[in-house]
């Protein structure tokens, strides 16, 4: 019997981040004339940003999702697509999802505050990926070499050569920073279902006693029942 190859959609956050990023750039540039992007998914620097308008704190968000050409979206999507698939597996897609959104509004939120340029781009969701990654491999007592490394390159490269106006340097720094808090602070999805699984072995060896003792109390009553002798009267 032949076997019939599926495609999965396997990594439904990345993909799908990475699908919208693809078609923003692309209408972008075919339909809008590069307009779309500067309109909807750009951060303005801090003396631009318009704090009365409601839709400023929209693109806190979808800031992530708008690219400045063709080089800078491949190179974004070519970490997400590499890295994210594993991290859902390992995280969870919701909590990955939970991790992009806020990754993106401290970036967004960094670069309206202190930064006077504006701000685009899924680069520090790239780094975000890269360091929580890295610190996966954490144990108990033990701090992975590769991390050490990675952080005083990752730290070398922006401080050495940065990029123009400092806009992805700041990006990638937040974007990494959240990245190594929730490699600290979330656990993955399979130490958090064997803890529900420790917790519901823990309920039910509590139970058993109880049940134990309900099931004895009622054999002894029963036995007891059965012990004793009805004397009737008998009429001649």
């Amino acid at each position: 019997m032949k076997k019939h190859l599926r495609v999965s959609y396997n990594a439904p956050v990345s993909l799908t981040f990475s699908i919208f990023c693809s078609f923003i750039f692309l209408a972008d540039y075919f339909i809008f004339k590069h307009k779309l992007i500067s309109l909807l998914f750009t951060v303005p620097g801090n003396k631009n940003f318009d704090w009365l308008y409601p839709f400023s704190y929209v693109r806190l968000f979808t800031h992530v999702l708008g690219h400045i050409d063709a080089a800078h979206l491949l190179g974004n999507l070519t970490f997400i697509l590499l890295i994210g698939p594993l991290m859902e597996e390992k995280y969870g897609s919701a909590m990955i999802a939970l991790m992009l959104t806020v990754t993106a509004f401290v970036t967004g939120m960094i670069n309206a505050c202190f930064i006077p340029s504006s701000l685009l781009g899924a680069s520090g969701i790239a780094f975000m990926l890269i360091l929580l990654a890295s610190i996966s491999t954490i144990e108990k007592n033990q701090l992975p070499l590769s991390f050490i490394f990675l952080i005083a390159v990752f730290v070398l490269k922006e401080f050495i050569s940065p990029s123009a106006s400092n806009v992805s340097t700041i990006a990638h720094i937040a974007g990494g920073l959240c990245g190594s808090l929730f490699g600290f602070l979330v656990a993955p999805k399979t130490a958090r279902s064997q803890k529900t699984a420790d917790s519901k072995t823990k309920t039910q060896q509590k139970k058993q006693p109880q049940q134990q003792s309900s099931e004895n109390s009622y054999k002894n009553s029963a036995q007891k029942d059965s012990d004793e002798t009805v004397i009737g009267t008998v009429q001649l």
